[in-house]
């Protein structure tokens, strides 16, 4: 039996595996929207954890951290950084979100933007722009399969096949289980990515270096630069700072995660995950080990792609026997397929939810919007496959600018949270503002002082939303005082 064979079976095997559990889990589902979309909003702590983990924790997560260690080193670590700081954003806003929707009946942001600020072009805004950001990151997942499968089989299984394959098994138990099914299969696929992650990470410098210390005694010897900021390539401090607080206050707005909030049976144990969250952050500990150990490896040879790096050095050049290869794949399918669920089953919610609630499907039934969800998940699916395939250049663009962009939404949130004084009008300029601004930095104009610039563009966002809450307020003072003198004007009249 060839290598590439036994790769292909391992991975099959565990792909027919999560498709088993994630259909099992569509008899703990209802028959409503709410059911399907939020699991009757009874999702506990330790099934949570694993969600939210999926969330963040992609086919970037194994292909994308080591190659930005391998080609920056040092300044990969704001990605460590920021996600120690999304865990504060949860417990502080997720209660809150929880209490809310649970309250309101809210399933997604749009939701709850519509409902607070009164304004149901507000909620297909919300909508739009969720799809807009959703479908290009489920297509990286897509991707990000295909290239695993093309790689790890020495390309038995072309990318095209492989990409598809993982589609048909998340699309499938999506489209039956909804929320219930992706719980399941992340917390199943979440243990899987974190024992390969640390086996990997371990075993790699191990073999090539003799150990984790020795690997970085022979870079800080040999490639000093790779282990200090800026880095390899000159990450200044402005732009290394300015992307964890980007990423941080970003990081809890996108649909997929913020949507999770409404599912939690407590507001209590929201605040347990965010307490626990950081645990599932130490699965990118050791894939960065990987990528330090292509430094070397890869010095008189730089690889074209930085993102095969953890390919490469797996299969190549540490030489493990094709079992081994075999889990690897299945781990790094496990952080594409994982979050690839939650982003298509988010992306089809809010499609109906927020985009043909309020136009096209204004009077449907309850049943006739989960079949609707269902199949708009299999549509945005098929969609995102198509673009994976053809593989556009701006796709990356897309995505470098998702971040910046998802984070002008940040304000008008936390307004319908916390301060519920915060004006329709003002929420929404600053959102506009803030947008063009960081567009305009991010693909037209260099960014001032080399910072990230969706940070420039959420200051003006607050900048403009306070300018247009003092007019708003002072526009109240003036008509209450019109309306007291033309009181008093009244009653002397009256005299």
């Amino acid at each position: 039996m060839s290598n590439s064979v036994i790769v292909t079976g391992i991975t099959l095997a565990y792909m027919a595996i999560m498709l088993w559990i994630g259909l099992r889990a569509r008899s703990q589902n209802g028959s409503s929207l709410e059911s399907y979309a939020a699991g009757g909003r009874h999702v506990g702590v330790i099934v949570l954890f694993f969600i939210l983990g999926a969330e963040i924790f992609s086919a970037f997560a194994f292909l994308g951290a080591p190659g930005w260690v391998y080609k920056n080193g040092a300044p990969a670590f704001y990605i460590l950084a920021y996600l120690s700081l999304v865990p504060i954003m949860i417990w502080l806003v997720g209660p809150r979100a929880r209490e809310l929707g649970s309250k309101r009946g809210y399933l997604t942001h749009g939701d709850m933007l519509s409902d607070h600020y009164s304004s149901k072009p507000l909620g297909i805004f919300a909508g739009l722009v969720g799809v807009a950001a959703s479908v290009p990151y489920l297509t990286i997942q897509i991707a990000g399969a295909g290239m695993l499968f093309e790689a790890a089989t020495d390309g038995l299984v072309p990318f095209w096949l492989g990409a598809l394959i993982a589609l048909v098994v998340t699309t499938v138990y999506v489209f039956c289980s909804g929320l219930s099914g992706i719980g399941w299969t992340n917390l199943v696929q979440g243990v899987m990515m974190i024992a390969i992650a640390w086996f990997l990470g371990v075993a790699i410098p191990d073999r090539i270096y003799g150990g984790v210390g020795e690997m970085f005694t022979q870079i800080q010897q040999q490639a000093p630069e790779y282990l200090t900021m800026p880095g390899a390539n000159g990450m200044g401090w402005g732009f290394f700072t300015t992307a964890i607080l980007i990423s941080c206050f970003g990081g809890w707005v996108w649909p997929h995660t913020f949507s999770k909030f409404f599912t939690a049976d407590s507001g209590r144990s929201l605040r347990r995950v965010s307490a626990i969250y950081p645990l599932y952050a130490t699965l990118l500990i050791p894939l960065m080990f990987i990528g330090f150990a292509g430094i070397l490896v890869f010095a008189d040879t730089p690889l074209e792609r930085a993102d095969t790096v953890l390919l490469k050095l797996v299969i190549d050049v540490a030489e493990f026997s094709p079992w081994v290869i075999g889990l690897m794949l299945s781990g790094a399918l496990a952080a594409a397929m994982s979050t690839g669920a939650n982003l298509a089953h988010t992306a089809g919610v809010v499609l109906v939810r927020d985009v043909f609630g309020h136009t096209v499907m204004r009077n449907s039934s309850d049943k006739s919007a989960v079949k609707v969800t269902r199949w708009s998940v299999v549509v945005l699916s098929a969609i995102a496959y198509a673009v994976a395939i053809l593989n556009p250049s701006s796709l990356v663009l897309l995505l470098l600018g998702a971040f910046g962009l998802i984070a002008q939404l940040v304000p008008m949130t936390l307004g319908a949270l916390f301060f519920p004084g915060l004006k329709r009008n003002s929420a929404m300029a600053g959102a506009a503002v803030g947008s063009v601004v960081f567009l305009a930095f991010q693909f037209a104009i260099d960014s001032p002082l080399g910072w990230h610039p969706g940070v420039w563009g959420l200051l003006s966002n607050i900048v403009i939303l306070t300018l247009f809450q003092l007019v708003a307020s002072k526009s109240t003072e003036a008509d209450a005082a019109d309306f007291a003198d033309a009181s008093i004007q009244e009653s002397g009249a009256q005299s």
